[in-house]
């Protein structure tokens, strides 16, 4: 019984990272769009931020790769 009680608590402070890091993910990812459109000077760097951002919860398996390789194809073709 005590390691089931250790088990829920270690997933649950792992599901708020998880979600912690998802969340900044989607905010860089937002960050990028709205400074693409709106040609902004710091794009580049925040679309690189962003792309980051979005390997590194593909790594992690937060989303999926394919997902992963959508989200920076878009960003990619909007920043041309």
């Amino acid at each position: 019984m005590k390691s089931a009680i250790k088990r829920v608590r270690t997933t649950e402070t792992a599901e708020e990272r998880n979600i912690s890091k998802k969340n900044a993910m989607r905010t860089a990812v937002k960050r990028a769009k709205t400074a693409i459109s709106t040609d902004a000077e710091n794009k580049d760097e925040l679309l690189r931020f962003a792309i980051k951002q979005v390997d590194k919860a593909s790594q992690s398996n937060l989303i999926h790769s394919n997902k992963a390789d959508r989200i920076k194809s878009k960003l990619m073709s909007a920043n041309k």
